[in-house]
C-alpha cells in the first residue's frame, strides 16, 4: 500500500514528466493535466491497482477508466508509464511521428491501458455507460470510472447520457468531473456558465459529492468512500475541484496555459519549483 506521502512523490514525478513531454513536443495540454495528475496517480496507486500484465481490452472482472477530456493525455500516459504499462522511455516520444503515445489517446497505436480513443469531448461518459451495462449484463460486479473536463459539460451529449444513466439506475458508475473553471477561450462562467453544478446533477437524478483534487488525502479519502455508495439505483458523480497549473506558480489557475508547451526558460523555471523523486524519463 502506498502512503499519503508515496502518492504525493509520484504525483511530483508525474508533474515533471508532464512538463517535459510537452515541452519536447513543442505541443499539448500542460494545464489540466497538472491540475489532474493527483486524482489519476491516486486512481491508480491506490483504487483501481489494475494488473498491466494482464491487460485486456474487454476489461472484464476489472474496475475501467476512461479518459474523456483525452487532450490531458500526457498527465494519463505518466501514469500508465509509472504503473507499468510500458517502459517510462517511451514517453519522450510523445505526440512524435510514428509514437504510441499520440496527443489524444487513440485505440489503433496497441497502446497498453488505452480502451477508447478520446479527445472529441462530450463522448466518454456515453462509453463509460456502455461498458457499466456491458458489466450487468455479465454479472461483473466491478467498477467504471469516467474523468470528464467541466468546459466539456457544455457539450449536449452529456446531459443526454446523464439522463440515461439515471433514468436505466447504472449505478456501477463514477463519473468525476476535473473543475477547474477554466476552458481554453477563458473562464467557464464567460464561456457558457454551469450554473449550480450539484443542483444540476442532482436534479438529473445523480448522488453528488465534492473533493479538493489537489489535495491528495481527500483525493484518496474519498475515492475510497464513494465506492460504498454504488449499487443503490443511482450513478454517482464527484465535483473534483482542481486548479489549472497545479504546481507551477505561473501556471495556476491561468487558462492560458490550457495548451501551451513552456519554452525553455518556462521549463527551468517550472522544473525548479517540481521534486525529482522517481527519477526523470
Amino acid at each position: 500500500m502506498y502512503s499519503i506521502k508515496d502518492l504525493e512523490k509520484i504525483s511530483s514525478q508525474v508533474r515533471r514528466d508532464i512538463l517535459r513531454m510537452v515541452h519536447d513536443a513543442a505541443s499539448g495540454h500542460v494545464g489540466g493535466a497538472l491540475g489532474s495528475a493527483d486524482f489519476l496517480v491516486a486512481l491508480y496507486f491506490d483504487i483501481l491497482q489494475p494488473d498491466p500484465a494482464a491487460f485486456l481490452m474487454d476489461g472484464r472482472d476489472e474496475d475501467l477508466f476512461f479518459l474523456s477530456n483525452g487532450h490531458l493525455s500526457a498527465g494519463w500516459y505518466s501514469v500508465l508509464a509509472r504503473y507499468g504499462y510500458f517502459d517510462i522511455g517511451e514517453l519522450s516520444t510523445f505526440r512524435k511521428l510514428g509514437s504510441r503515445l499520440q496527443g489524444h489517446p487513440a485505440t489503433d497505436t496497441g497502446l497498453p491501458g488505452i480502451r477508447m480513443s478520446s479527445g472529441s469531448l462530450g463522448q466518454g461518459l456515453s462509453v463509460a455507460i456502455g461498458a457499466a451495462l456491458a458489466k450487468k449484463m455479465n454479472a461483473d460486479h466491478r467498477l467504471v470510472w469516467c474523468l470528464m473536463g467541466d468546459g466539456e459539460l457544455e457539450e449536449g451529449q452529456n446531459w443526454e447520457a446523464l439522463m440515461f444513466a439515471a433514468a436505466h439506475k447504472v449505478d456501477n458508475l463514477i463519473a468525476v468531473v476535473d473543475y477547474n473553471g477554466k476552458q481554453i477561450d477563458g473562464p467557464v462562467d464567460t464561456v457558457i456558465s454551469l450554473g449550480d453544478l450539484n443542483a444540476k446533477f442532482e436534479a438529473f437524478g445523480w448522488m453528488v459529492f465534492s473533493m479538493d483534487g489537489n489535495n491528495m488525502a481527500e483525493v484518496t479519502d474519498t475515492l475510497k468512500k464513494v465506492q460504498w455508495y454504488t449499487s443503490q439505483e443511482q450513478p454517482i458523480v464527484i465535483l473534483m475541484t482542481t486548479r489549472m497549473g497545479s504546481g507551477v506558480d505561473f501556471m495556476t489557475d491561468n487558462h492560458e496555459w490550457h495548451g501551451v508547451p513552456p519554452n525553455d526558460a518556462q521549463l527551468a523555471r517550472a522544473l525548479a519549483q517540481v521534486e525529482e523523486t522517481l527519477g526523470d524519463y
